[in-house]
């Protein structure tokens, strides 16, 4: 639907699919941007747990024909929506995953707003030279966060996943732009300046850290995607150091922002978005101190 077409209609179909997602701070930040823009936006959490191939399709269809302006799309589903879509932008299609679902004249256009969000995050620590910087994690956040560095012009990026073949395919993803993969941790965090964690680890319920708080010194500053909770195990370690963090939160919003422009062609106020994001994030906190 085209900009006139959205200011007319007054109407905004939007939502998230992925597992779990109950504690996401996006239907928020997507209905206090559609409001102030004029628009009566309703933003839909779709949880599946499990979904195969056929279970996503499903879903996509029911997206297509329900009048959905798009979808995000989250953990666990970035990289297996891919083939199902009609259409890929080039920098999703650079690096195989998906976040943002666009439906145009029934046609499911994939972008991926986790790289336009997290450069504009991550700007503010990065160096003008001698960045060296540790990603965690080569899923879909991370492919996203690789990208975005890269975009940056950082050279120097190790890249550690659980899974080696996971993270050997995203270094040839993307050469020739001075990327490795890390034996270990402790190989990726060898002299460098950054450490982005691109992982679900520490997402709560989950209390666990990528990275072991030996490993964090005073000199290293600390960025962690996941914001449930701001404050990971990771922060916390790090902060313990005496690093700099860089909580998800940012990400979070301009991520959203980015997504937000692409359904509706209307430019939303991140300063709005970023409001509704931390009243989701007081009452949230304020709920599990009390239980």
């Amino acid at each position: 639907m085209s900009k006139r077409g959205y200011a007319a209609s007054k109407k905004l179909l939007t939502g998230l699919i992925g597992a779990p997602i109950a504690h996401s701070a996006s239907p928020a930040m997507h209905e206090r941007a559609a409001e102030a823009l004029g628009l009566r936006g309703h933003y839909q959490l779709i949880e599946v747990a499990g979904a195969d191939a056929a279970g996503l399709r499903l879903m996509l269809e029911g997206v297509r024909r329900l009048g959905f302006a798009g979808v995000n799309v989250t953990y666990p589903y970035k990289e297996a929506v891919v083939p199902l879509l009609d259409a890929l932008a080039p920098g999703a299609a650079s690096m195989g995953a998906v976040n943002t679902v666009v439906v145009r004249d029934g046609r499911l256009t994939g972008h991926n707003t986790d790289t336009t969000g997290f450069a504009r995050a991550v700007t503010p620590l990065l160096a003008p030279s001698g960045n060296a910087i540790a990603l965690i994690g080569a899923g879909g956040v991370g492919k996203a966060i690789a990208f975005a560095l890269t975009s940056q012009e950082m050279a120097d990026i190790r890249i550690f996943d659980s899974e080696p073949a996971r993270a050997e395919k995203l270094v040839a993803m993307l050469a020739p732009r001075g990327a490795r993969v890390a034996a270990n941790v402790e190989d990726a965090l060898d002299g460098a300046t950054g450490l982005v964690n691109g992982t679900p680890v520490g997402m709560l319920p989950n209390r666990d850290t990528p990275v072991p708080a030996r490993l964090l010194r005073a000199d290293l500053w600390v960025a962690d995607a996941v914001y449930s909770p701001l404050i990971t195990p990771l922060l916390a370690a790090a902060r313990e150091k005496g690093a700099k963090i860089m909580t998800g939160r940012d990400l979070a919003i301009y991520q959203a922002a980015d997504a937000f422009e692409l359904f509706t062609g209307l430019a939303p106020s991140t300063e709005i978005m970023g409001e509704a994001f931390d009243a989701v994030m007081a009452a949230r906190s304020a709920a599990y101190q009390a239980a």
